[in-house]
């Protein structure tokens, strides 16, 4: 067969990477729950714009450390006005779900959609002092898995401060793999006055099958990288 002219190579190409895309709706609260049950007396409630003061508060009282860095965004009233899906409103790449109990406010969790890599990245988990005991961190990793699955994504994936071992243990008891530490990521307020750069440890979960992976080949790495590949990836590398 001959080579197709450059148009139809173009419109071959365009139809590969269209049939490539999936709607990537955020999903309802409803599915959420099926799909990531919360333990008895909690419900699931996506932020709505009224509620915005009150969470700050909460957050700012609940995790002081977050005052800069990486998830201080979410002390700004205008970050979720512009930034976030709020119930009602204008579907948007940032999710906020609530954990709620009757009336009162439980916790949070926030998650930011990559569309192209089709990947979402879990931002922060915030749970008040008063229900830290109902294990409602173990939730906030079933809810990024949970709208990573509905949502046809590749992966998963989210940070732990190596300040804290809790959040780390809990990354591992719900069976997500460390793939890194990175140095000085972000930044926290360690004390009144005194904020310093922190490391934080990366967990993923792969939600596609090892069919639609394509594996390294040996050639293509440096001594070091194949090093590290091998430790965290034993035998997935294809030898010359």
């Amino acid at each position: 067969m001959g080579a197709l002219p450059d148009n139809m190579a173009l419109e071959r190409t365009v139809s590969v990477v269209e049939r490539g895309k999936q709607a990537m709706n955020w999903p309802t609260i409803v599915d959420l729950t099926a799909r990531a049950a919360l333990p008895s007396g909690y419900r699931y409630e996506l932020l709505r714009r009224n509620q915005v003061p009150e969470l700050i508060r909460a957050i700012e009282a609940w995790y002081p450390g977050i005052a800069v860095g990486n998830a201080s965004c979410h002390l700004r009233e205008e970050f979720y006005l512009s930034k976030v899906s709020l119930d009602g409103e204008a579907e948007r790449d940032f999710i906020v779900i609530l954990f709620k109990h009757g009336e009162e406010l439980a916790g949070m969790f926030s998650a930011e959609l990559d569309r192209d890599s089709k990947v979402l990245y879990g931002r922060i988990a915030v749970i008040a002092p008063s229900h830290r005991g109902a294990r409602l961190s173990r939730n906030c990793l079933l809810l990024e898995e949970a709208m990573g699955r509905a949502m046809g994504l590749g992966m998963v994936y989210g940070l732990a401060t190596l300040r804290y071992p809790q959040m780390q243990a809990t990354f591992e008891r719900m069976g997500w793999q460390l793939i890194g530490i990175t140095p000085g990521f972000d930044q926290e307020v360690v004390a009144p006055g005194v904020i310093k750069r922190v490391y934080e440890a990366v967990y993923t979960k792969v939600l596609v099958s090892e069919d639609e992976m394509l594996r390294p080949q040996a050639r293509d790495m440096t001594p070091a990288a194949r090093a590290l590949f091998e430790l965290l990836f034993p035998g997935r590398c294809v030898d010359e």
